[in-house]
């Protein structure tokens, strides 16, 4: 006999598929389905799998009355309504398992700008040569690290090696401590200190905007801002105007507000802005342990375990 309904919104092969053989388990194209097809699947669902691109709002919520578990395969959950998620009495996991992959990705932004690598790489491709495009060392250069969580705090030990000067600075009074790495008190102070800015929070209320005009305004015109962890972090509109206006310096950004952009995106067309399509965890290792992580969650929360991944 199957056991309990389990949705997933990713195809799953073995040996995943078999990991979760207790339970009668259901793909489902959420992209292509309609709203009837989402209702037929969740409605006795027990467990549902999700990555990012799935929004798991009170609307789908609604469809899933007798949900006990939401495993996303993702480190942020902004998308998924979390207030809608505890009234259901629904655990939400995530899988905080991306941090290295993140964090390296994060050091690359920052040579590509610092060191002009995107232009560089333009300049060969189109038939050029130029070996007098200078850029700035890392050594002795001061990183604001702007969420000291599992992935700022991986970032600091490699900017330590980069014998760069590192602050940080969190509002979360819990935030872990590491050595050479100084605390900054305010948001503000530690911009106008930072040669780069790196970005490492959640999108959530307080974090949206975070860094708006008046931020950008309080940073070094030379300075460049690295953006890993969500668009919405960041004003978008205003970032373009200190750049085109010459207030900062480059930026190096693997979200946007917007994802894909439109082509008439004008940071697509700076030449001192890198954008990458939001590929912080892809890696092969990254991404397969994403997957188990999610698959452990859920079946942990199932049996009726604590998992220490819920958030909710």
């Amino acid at each position: 006999m199957p056991g309990a309904p389990v949705v997933s919104s990713v195809r799953l092969r073995s040996p995943q598929l078999e990991r979760l053989g207790d339970w009668d388990l259901r793909f489902v194209d959420f992209v292509h389905a309609s709203r009837r097809d989402l209702s037929d699947a969740l409605h006795d669902a027990q467990g549902l799998l999700i990555d990012s691109h799935v929004r798991a709002d009170s609307a789908l919520l609604e469809l899933a009355p007798d949900l006990r578990a939401l495993s996303t395969i993702s480190v942020g959950t902004d998308h998924i309504d979390l207030v809608a998620a505890s009234q259901r009495a629904v655990t939400v996991t995530h899988t905080p398992v991306l941090s290295d992959a993140v964090a390296d990705l994060t050091l690359a932004l920052i040579l590509m700008t610092a060191r002009r690598l995107g232009e560089a790489v333009d300049v060969v491709a189109n038939g050029g040569w130029d070996d007098a495009l200078l850029g700035t060392d890392l050594r002795s250069k001061t990183l604001l690290i702007v969420g000291f969580g599992r992935i700022g705090r991986e970032v600091a030990r490699r900017a330590l090696g980069f014998k760069m000067h590192v602050c940080a600075f969190d509002a979360r009074a819990e935030s872990e401590e590491i050595a050479g790495v100084e605390r900054v008190a305010t948001l503000i102070d530690g911009l106008a200190r930072a040669d780069i800015v790196s970005l490492h929070v959640d999108l959530n209320p307080t974090t949206r905007h975070l860094i708006d005009g008046a931020a950008l305004a309080a940073m070094k015109p030379t300075a460049f801002l690295i953006n890993t962890s969500r668009g919405g972090v960041v004003d978008q509109r205003a970032l373009t105007s200190a750049l085109v206006e010459h207030r900062l310096g480059g930026a190096g950004l693997d979200v946007l507000e917007r994802e894909p952009p439109g082509a008439a995106e004008p940071l697509l067309a700076m030449r001192n802005v890198v954008v990458l399509p939001h590929i912080g965890s892809a890696t092969v290792e990254t991404r397969r342990a994403m997957l188990d992580c999610a698959i452990d969650n859920l079946a942990t929360c199932l049996r009726g375990e604590k998992c220490e991944h819920a958030l909710a």
